[in-house]
Order: structure tokens, then C-alpha cells, then sequence
């Protein structure tokens, strides 16, 4: 039964490739492939195996004869009453009976024995030649070989016969044969081949008779020996054998091994047939079912396995694959079901989600009310309530319902639920598990009492709660209800859908409530503040004005009776009012230090009110440093020596022009000699050098000898103000000169920092752009002191 079923499809696919519904591309299958392989293979082999032994049988029987030839020769020729009598007595009866004894072998076709002038003393052949259709003979001629290699031997005494291959010529003479290229031509045209086999005849040297009768014996016995001592040539004998027998017998060895090969080669493709059909027939099974599953045809029964080797178990391997797409199959259809139910559920839950995303009421009651109202729509509940949860008093209570009369809706929303250990709003609130009660009435004693009476009032049956969780913060739960109807799970996976978005929709309402209140509050305070805010402007101007117009009366009066001071102490030390003392000398020269001093702290402040309160304009033109450090450093020079200081302004060659106001540079220069002046012990040494730091920058450098600054108060050296300690702290005034200089510095686009330590004195650089690479536009001191300074550049800062 299996077999007929396995031909049945066999015979389908080659139907179907036979007789496809449009043109298609012949192609070799696999058993043909396979059996052309084969059949090549044993062809080839058998072929070669017959050849091989063909071959064999062949050569073996030319050695056959070729020994035999040799053997029969060897003996005549060294036959001693042969070579005496027959030859060199030439006596006829002997040679008669010789030549008998050997023309009655077989394979003998003639013999031939000649003399040592080259006569023939006696010859015998078996083959003659054919007549002619016009010549009339009385006895036609025999077939013998030419005499050419006769002669060649009577001069040359050789003891081993000579072996030569024959043919007939056409024209009926013996001719030599190619040994390796006519056999197989001469043997399918059944050809015959004589083997000549020639020998001379010697004359033994020695006569004595022990020695020729061992000749004898070893002739007798061997055959192959040559007599060890030879002499001139008396004769010589040739023996013709054929192969004609040989040929016969080769011819039938032919006919048997091509016959036996034939059947081997025949048996082996049959077999092949066989078994290729065993293989390809449940192949091209598998191709068609294949294709028909591929096809979307659906197999109603399954493949016998014709074997139990690797193509019955690819059958059966098919056969669980198909029992498999069958159960796949069935399976998909159970999931396509359970998903088109899903899918029905999710759309409905994405229309109300949607519907709560585009709801832009953001007061509360209003949005649960349209919430409530939508999934009473999408989702078929005919009563669903919202209960918020209050952390503050640990309670819930009814923030909206619907499917009930107004006046139930009043009188539950004046309820507050408590959250108690083992009770519905407890497992809600504090665990937030989804609930599913099938009947209300099993689990009563969990509910709270007056909600248990509404619910049974108005005929609820079962319920499903879900808890309202938006950012891990439960702000409620959201009950639902079929009325007289059982909750299933199927309402309660739906309802788990959609709490995210309605928890959503009440905390972005609940936020925007807090957030509106927390605006107002806000409003409110910024409003108070911004009042304060102005009133203490208001103050901080005046103060401002009082201030700089206390700054400028001071220094106003100040001044008048500073000079008066001054005037008096420089003409007491000139000796205007009489010789003085040493005591009164020294107290006059700190009376006029200080006064100097207090001038210089005067002047600072002026300069920091004006700088601080309005802009300043900068007169700029094409200066050049080296020049105005050289006019500052003269005319600071007396201060120096008056201290016993060194003051060198280093010259400067091609040094380019800047742009800048020539006061304010000059006024840098003072400000920073003159702090190096205060700063450097007598005896101590101060130089200005100029140079080109870089392309378009000019860079002077300050440096003094002095008693240098702590590293940790080199960031707040120029701040106004700034208390930076001193090892001379007479020396120091209002803290106010080195941000006036980096003020005018920053000013005229330039850069200025210092390097120094404690004890080995101070270096203070600055930059200003030349001319050609940038004008310098007029600027207040509020945007100049807005300038950035690189830590890389500018340590001092």
C-alpha cells in the first residue's frame, strides 16, 4: 500500500513537470545525473580492468612463444650430430629428420637451414602462396623470409638467436612488423604474425671429446646455454612460428572478458537506476508536497517513509514538520481569535484614551465627569465611580459617579471611607492590587458599611476596582460595575489599561490646581518684593549720590588746607623761619611725607568716583610707550633718589606705535613706578623695559627689587579696596591705584597681570595692541572692567 502511494506522487511530480502551464527550462535530475556519473565511472573502470588483463594474456602469450621459438632453436643449433652431420657433412637424411621432428610442432610454420657459403641445404613451410585468378600452377610456391638477414648473420657469430616479426604483404611476401603499434590492427583484422627466430651455426674450436660431450649434456639439459668456446660460422637455422593459435585463443579470452564487462557495466547501472530511484523517488514526494505547502495547499494526510535510512528519516522529519505547521496553524488561528478580541478591547480603550487626551477641562469635577461619561460609552459599564484618596486625614472619599440619581450621588459624596487594616480601600490604597469580586456579598465584611449599603441599593451585584497610580503615587481608585451582571477578568485587564490615563488626566488636573494657586501666590510675592526692591533702589541712589557728592566736598576742603600744610612744612625745612633742630627736622619730613600721602589717597578717591560714576573718553592717537615711560620715570626720578632707589627706563629699538590717550598711559606708568618706588627698600633698584611680546602687541614690564607679594594674594592684587598685607604697610594707601591701572589698561584693550614672591621682588606687565592692529574705541569704565582675563596670560588675576 505504501509503495502504491509513493508511485502515485511520483507519477504527480512528473505530471506536474511535464506538463507545467507555461514554458519551461529542460534540466538533467538528480538520478540521471547520478546514474551518468556512475555508469562513467564503471565504464572507465571495467574498461580499463579488461584492457589490463587483455593486455596481460597477450604478452604473456608472445613470451610463450618467443621461449618456445628460443628453446626449439638453441637446442637444433647446438645439437652436436645436427652441426656435424647435418650441417657441416650436409648430409640430407639427418637434416630430413630434424626438419620433420620440427615442422611437426604446431606452432612451426616453416624452417629454414643454410649453409656457410649461403645455400640452402633444406627448407620446409606450411604456408604457400595464393595464386592468382589467371596464373595456372601446378603446385603454388611456398611462403619463406628473405635471405637479407641470412647473410648478415654467416659474418657475425652470434650466439643468441635473432627474433623478428613478419606479416604477409599484399603482395604475399614476409615483411618486418612494428612490435608495439600493428599487434592490435594486425590482431582485429585477424592478421597473422610469424615469429622469425634465426641462430648460426659455429664451429667449435676445441676437439677433445670430454668437452664436447659435456657440451652436449648442457645443450640437453638447458637448452640456453651457449657452448663456451665458439668458431667460425658453418650454417645457420631458421624457425618460423605463428600466432595464429595464439591469436585464436587471445580472440576468445576478448570475446568472454568484453561479454563478462558488458554485463558488469549493465548490472552496475541497472543497480544504480535502482538505487537512485530508492533516493530520488521520495525526494521529488518531498519536492511536491513542499511546493504544494508552499503553495498554500493544505496536505491531508501524511508521507510513508519508503526506508528507514537518512531519506525515510527526512520523510519523517517532514512529516513532524508538517504535524507541526499543523499545530502552529491551529494555534495561529486560537491567537488571531484571542488578538481580534484584544484588539476590539485595546481600540475601544484607545478611544477612550484618546478622548481623555484631547479633554482640555482642567477642573477637576468637570474632568471626571466627561472621563466617566466616556468609558461609560466605550466600555459598557453602566455605573463606574471615582474615589480620591487623602493622605493628610488617611481617607478616602466619592469625588464622582454616575448611573445613579443625583441625589444618591449628593449623599455618597458626603462620605468619608477610612482606610483599615483588611479592608477593599485598604488593599487598594496601601498595596495597590486590582480587585475582582464576583459577589459582593462574600467579602462584606470588608467593605465599609454605608458603601456597602449604597452598592446594595442600587443593585450591584459584582465589581472590579482597579487604584489610579500616576509616578508611583496612588491617588485613588476607580470602581466599576455591570449592575445585576457578573465582572469578569476580561474587565478587569481593560479597566488595568486605561487607570494609567484617567490617574493621568486627575494628577495633571490636581497639578494644574496647585500649580494655578501656587502662581497666584507667587504673583503676589513678587509683586511685594518688586516694590521693595524699588524703594531700596530708590535709597541705594541717593545714598549713591550722597556719597560721590560727599566724596567730591571732602576732597574739595581737604585740599585747601592740605597745601597750606605742605607750604608751611617745605619753607620751615628751607629755613625760612630760622634754623631747626634735628627733632623739629624729623618731625617736619613725616609731617610732609604724610601730607603727600594724604594727597595722593585724595587723588585716588577722586579718580575712582569719577571712573565709577561716569564714562570716561579716552583722546586716543599714535603714542609710543618707550617715549612716555621714559617722561613718567623723569619725572619720578627725585622721589627715587630721595630714597637712594635706581630708576632705569631700558631703551627700546623699533619699538611700533600704539594708540591710546597719552594721559592715561602716562598715568599707568606713574601709578606702577610709583608703587615700585613705595614698595623697594633704599638701595634696592627698579627698571622699565619695552618689547614685542607678540605680533601687533607691545609689552612693558615693571620690576623692582622690593619686598614682593604673598602667592596667595596675587588673584585679589587689583581689586578696589583690596587689603593685600605688606612687610611695609607705611608704604600703602587706599588700595586704589593698581585697579585705576587696570582699569585704563583693560581700557586701551590690553592685558595686566604680575608675578612676584616675598622677598625677591615684583614684576608687573602690561600689553597694549600697536596701532596698525586695532583702534581703540571710546569706552565707560563699567564696560572696561566687563574684560575677561586669562588665568594662562594674567596670574595676577
Amino acid at each position: 500500500m505504501k509503495r502504491t502511494e509513493c508511485s502515485a506522487m511520483a507519477n504527480d511530480v512528473h505530471t506536474s513537470h511535464e506538463a507545467p502551464s507555461g514554458p519551461t527550462t529542460r534540466f538533467f535530475g538528480l538520478r540521471l545525473k547520478f546514474v551518468l556519473l556512475f555508469s562513467l565511472i564503471l565504464i572507465v573502470t571495467c574498461s580499463t580492468l579488461s584492457w589490463y588483463f587483455v593486455e596481460t594474456r597477450r604478452q604473456a602469450m608472445t613470451s610463450s612463444l618467443e621461449e618456445l621459438g628460443t628453446i626449439l632453436l638453441t637446442n637444433t643449433v647446438h645439437n652436436e650430430h645436427f652441426r656435424i652431420a647435418g650441417v657441416v657433412l650436409e648430409d640430407h637424411i639427418t637434416l630430413g629428420q630434424f626438419m620433420s621432428s620440427l615442422m611437426t610442432i604446431d606452432h612451426v610454420v616453416y624452417v629454414v637451414i643454410t649453409g656457410s657459403d649461403g645455400r640452402i641445404l633444406d627448407r620446409q613451410s606450411k604456408r604457400v602462396r595464393t595464386p592468382s585468378s589467371h596464373a595456372v600452377l601446378a603446385s603454388p610456391p611456398a611462403i619463406y623470409p628473405d635471405d637479407h638477414l641470412s647473410e648478415s648473420l654467416l659474418r657475425t657469430p652470434l650466439t643468441t638467436p635473432v627474433i623478428s616479426r613478419l606479416v604477409l604483404s599484399p603482395d604475399q611476401r614476409l615483411i618486418a612488423q612494428d612490435e608495439t603499434s600493428d599487434w592490435l590492427l594486425s590482431f582485429f583484422l585477424r592478421r597473422e604474425t610469424l615469429f622469425d627466430f634465426a641462430m648460426p651455426v659455429l664451429r667449435e674450436v676445441s676437439t677433445a671429446g670430454s668437452q664436447s660431450q659435456r657440451a652436449v649434456e648442457l645443450e640437453e639439459t638447458a637448452g640456453l646455454s651457449p657452448p663456451t668456446n665458439t668458431g667460425a660460422v658453418v650454417g645457420i637455422v631458421r624457425i618460423g612460428i605463428t600466432d595464429a593459435q595464439a591469436n585464436q585463443a587471445l580472440l576468445i579470452i576478448v570475446r568472454n572478458v568484453l561479454f563478462l564487462t558488458i554485463m558488469i557495466i549493465a548490472a552496475g547501472i541497472l543497480g544504480a537506476h535502482f538505487l537512485t530511484s530508492r533516493i530520488t523517488t521520495p525526494l521529488r514526494i518531498l519536492a511536491t508536497a513542499t511546493r504544494k505547502l508552499s503553495e498554500g495547499e493544505e496536505t491531508t494526510s501524511l508521507l510513508p517513509p519508503a526506508s528507514n535510512d537518512e531519506v525515510g528519516q527526512l520523510t519523517h522529519a517532514f512529516n513532524v514538520m508538517i504535524q507541526s505547521l499543523r499545530d502552529h496553524n491551529q494555534a495561529i488561528i486560537r491567537n488571531l481569535d484571542t488578538i481580534r478580541q484584544q484588539v476590539r478591547q485595546l481600540t475601544t480603550v484607545h478611544q477612550a484614551s484618546a478622548a481623555i487626551a484631547k479633554t482640555s477641562m482642567l477642573d477637576l469635577d468637570s474632568l471626571l465627569e466627561t472621563i466617566l461619561r466616556l468609558l461609560a460609552q466605550n466600555l459598557g459599564f453602566p455605573r463606574m465611580t471615582v474615589l480620591l484618596y487623602h493622605p493628610e486625614r488617611n481617607y478616602t472619599s466619592i469625588a464622582k459617579m454616575i448611573g445613579v440619581t443625583p441625589e444618591a450621588e449628593a449623599a455618597a459624596r458626603q462620605l468619608e471611607i477610612p482606610i483599615t487594616d483588611g479592608s477593599i480601600t485598604a488593599d487598594l490604597i496601601i498595596h495597590g492590587k486590582p480587585l475582582l469580586i464576583h459577589d459582593i456579598e462574600s467579602v462584606a465584611h470588608r467593605f465599609y458599611p454605608p458603601t456597602l449599603e449604597l452598592m446594595r441599593r442600587s443593585g450591584t451585584r459584582s465589581i472590579v476596582c482597579v487604584p489610579l497610580q500616576n509616578h508611583a503615587k496612588i491617588l485613588g481608585y476607580l470602581v466599576c460595575s455591570r449592575g445585576s451582571l457578573q465582572c469578569n477578568e476580561e474587565d478587569l485587564d481593560t479597566l488595568l489599561t486605561i487607570a494609567g490615563h484617567v490617574a493621568a488626566a486627575i494628577d495633571n488636573a490636581k497639578t494644574y490646581a496647585d500649580l494655578a494657586e501656587l502662581t497666584q501666590h507667587l504673583e503676589e510675592r513678587i509683586e511685594q518684593r518688586t516694590e521693595e526692591l524699588s524703594h531700596a533702589n530708590t535709597q541705594l541712589q541717593e545714598h549713591d549720590r550722597r556719597r560721590s557728592k560727599f566724596l567730591s566736598v571732602v576732597s574739595h576742603e581737604l585740599r585747601t588746607p592740605m597745601t597750606a600744610i605742605r607750604s608751611f612744612a617745605e619753607n620751615m625745612l628751607d629755613g625760612v623761619t630760622g634754623p631747626l633742630t634735628e627733632l623739629q627736622r624729623t618731625y617736619l619730613t613725616r609731617v610732609q611725607h604724610n601730607v603727600a600721602r594724604l594727597s595722593r589717597i585724595i587723588a585716588q578717591l577722586l579718580d575712582w568716583s569719577r571712573l565709577d560714576t561716569k564714562p570716561i573718553e579716552l583722546r586716543v592717537e599714535n603714542v609710543c610707550l618707550h617715549q612716555i615711560a621714559t617722561i613718567a620715570a623723569d619725572g619720578l626720578q627725585m622721589v627715587a633718589s630721595e630714597k637712594s632707589v635706581s630708576l632705569v627706563v631700558v631703551p627700546a629699538e623699533s619699538l611700533p606705535p600704539v594708540q591710546g590717550d597719552r594721559d592715561k598711559l602716562e598715568q599707568i606708568f606713574v601709578n606702577l613706578i610709583g608703587n615700585a618706588i613705595k614698595f623697594t627698600p633704599p638701595g634696592g633698584h627698579i627698571s622699565v623695559e619695552s618689547s614685542v611680546s607678540s605680533p601687533g602687541v607691545v609689552q612693558i614690564c615693571v620690576a623692582d627689587t622690593g619686598c614682593g607679594i604673598d602667592v596667595t594674594h596675587l588673584p585679589n592684587i587689583f581689586e578696589e579696596f583690596s587689603k593685600v598685607p605688606s612687610t611695609m604697610p607705611a608704604s600703602q594707601g587706599a588700595q586704589l591705584g593698581l585697579w585705576i591701572t587696570k582699569t585704563f589698561v583693560t581700557m586701551h584693550h590690553g592685558r595686566i597681570w604680575v608675578e612676584s614672591q616675598p622677598g625677591t621682588g615684583s614684576r608687573f606687565y602690561f600689553t597694549v595692541p600697536t596701532a596698525e592692529s586695532q583702534d581703540v574705541p571710546k569706552q565707560s569704565p563699567h564696560e572696561s572692567m566687563s574684560s575677561d582675563y586669562s588665568p594662562s596670560t594674567q596670574s595676577s588675576t
